[in-house]
């Protein structure tokens, strides 16, 4: 029973941090400022169940897809940050991800780029791939699960931050936000560049 508990921290701290839960939410704020509360929430779900269904599906067919289509990390890790960068570049050149009023826009931001690569990206992906390697399944899905639980709370909150920060706190942060995700985006093409040619 111990080493049971043992198992499940350490893959649930692992995962933890490859997901980065609270790191997650600002971004979630500033792709979400333009949409209702009611919507936010559906978002929110639509994110958290995504990504669930991704883990989920990895883990149980990750490798045999990895090697039937001759895919790396690398190729993951360059994927998702091609995808976050044009989407902060649009943002910080247009003023916005998603168009005011466009609901299409607003239900599919749900699954990218929140549901994934935000919430389950290269490093969760990568990081499954090795703790289902080292541990029984059954303990891996747990960890991921939980923290899923803990990511939805926290997207389940934005609007209660949105109301504590204001209107101008929130874009203010946004705009930060954005660059930031540029950063992450350019850091996640680098190692996946570096990744093939290592």
């Amino acid at each position: 029973m111990v080493e049971l508990v043992r198992e499940l921290a350490s893959t649930f701290v692992f995962l933890f941090f490859a997901m980065d839960a609270v790191g997650n939410l600002p971004i979630f704020l500033a792709l979400t400022q333009e949409i209702s509360p009611k919507h936010r929430r559906q978002t929110a779900n639509l994110a958290t169940l995504t990504a669930f269904g991704i883990g989920v599906g990895f883990v149980a067919i990750g490798k045999a897809i990895f090697s039937l289509l001759g895919i790396e990390v690398g190729d993951f890790l360059m994927a998702g940050g091609i995808i976050l960068l044009i989407l902060a570049v649009k943002d910080l050149v247009t003023g916005r991800i998603i168009e005011t009023g466009d609901s299409l826009a607003s239900e599919t931001v749900g699954v990218v780029p929140l549901g994934t690569p935000l919430v389950v990206g290269p490093a969760v992906l990568a990081g499954l791939l090795l703790l289902i390697g080292q541990h029984h399944i059954a303990i891996v899905l747990s960890s991921l699960i939980l923290n899923l639980v803990i990511q939805w709370v926290l997207f389940r909150q934005a609007t209660r931050i949105v109301a504590f920060l204001g209107r101008t706190g929130v874009n203010a942060i946004s705009k930060i936000v954005m660059l930031l995700l540029a950063a992450i985006a350019v850091k996640m093409i680098r190692e996946g560049i570096m990744t093939i040619l290592g």
